[in-house]
């Protein structure tokens, strides 16, 4: 999709046709933009990028994961995450077991983004709530009649939805497949905007919307991280916003989202710049990786 930091992408729409670039006015984003960049900036130009930008990926893919586990109640130790390879289909091991898998399929999701991203963000939902891979979880599907059919696609009228962090009014089923419409054609559109302002937005709109009846912060923490990587501002994966957003806490994250949620510039702003501080802190969890690196401690 168009609205990069970084590089190049097809001419965009008109501003006066493009609501993103129209967020990205509000008071205080410029700011948060300006920041992000000069931070994501800094950590791509650092000496240990040059030789081992894989090793720096991996371990960012990793915190990343185990901060979004935590803002969605399963809060382990990063060691905790690093060891364990039973992830269970209950409670916290399944939670960080979704987490890992998300992060792993994220970066595999940019192509068919830019195509599809109502396609992509079923089958985040599919990785994240199956507890199997996308080939395994299809191919249950079509075979045991048994499997829960609700995952990997948007909620229908009167089914649940279990969020427990995000308490804020559920909107109804007609009103989730609209808006999630109307986000694909404004994504498809291309825009002019920021990608942190295009990604902030991707994510509110997923949390309040809470599409899925499972695992919607999850998902929606990835899908702001495959908005982050595709615009071209962390194309390497290494500046894991969910790590921030751990940081921050929960109180704030539901406190920003409220504020987006609210409609107004206000919050709206707030939220972005949320969002940009997230960035920006995971951008220093990537340097403290680096400079790991560089002393050998890593």
């Amino acid at each position: 999709m168009a609205g990069n930091t970084r590089g190049t992408s097809p001419a965009p729409p008109k501003a006066s046709d493009d609501p993103l670039a129209t967020l990205a006015s509000l008071p205080g984003v410029a700011d948060s933009v300006a920041a992000v960049r000069k931070g994501v900036d800094r950590v791509y130009g650092h000496r240990v990028m040059r030789r081992r930008s894989n090793e720096v990926t991996s371990e960012a893919a990793l915190r990343g994961a185990r901060g979004s586990a935590a803002l969605s109640g399963a809060d382990w130790a990063l060691e905790e995450v690093r060891r364990r390879t039973d992830f269970g289909v209950e409670g916290e091991p399944r939670t960080v077991g979704a987490a890992l898998r998300l992060t792993a399929e994220a970066g595999q999701l940019l192509s068919v983004w830019r195509q599809s991203p109502l396609r992509v963000l079923a089958r985040l939902h599919l990785v994240a709530a199956s507890g199997r891979s996308p080939g395994e979880a299809e191919g249950r599907r079509g075979s045991d009649e048994t499997a829960d059919d609700t995952v990997g696609r948007p909620r229908l009228a009167a089914e649940p939805v279990d969020e427990p962090l995000i308490e804020l009014p559920l909107p109804d089923a007609d009103e989730v497949a609209g808006r999630l419409d109307g986000l694909s054609r404004l994504l498809l559109t291309g825009t002019e905007a920021p990608a942190l302002v295009t990604a902030a937005v991707v994510h509110g709109e997923l949390l309040a919307l809470r599409p899925f009846a499972t695992c919607n912060g999850l998902v929606a923490r990835a899908a702001e991280r495959i908005v982050l990587i595709g615009s071209g501002l962390d194309p390497k994966s290494i500046c894991p916003a969910e790590v921030g957003h751990a940081e921050l806490g929960r109180a704030a994250y539901v406190a920003a989202l409220e504020g987006y949620v609210s409609g107004t510039p206000e919050g709206v702003a707030a939220w972005i710049a949320h969002c940009g501080r997230a960035v920006e802190l995971g951008v220093r969890e990537s340097t403290a990786v680096c400079e790991a690196l560089q002393r050998g401690a890593a």
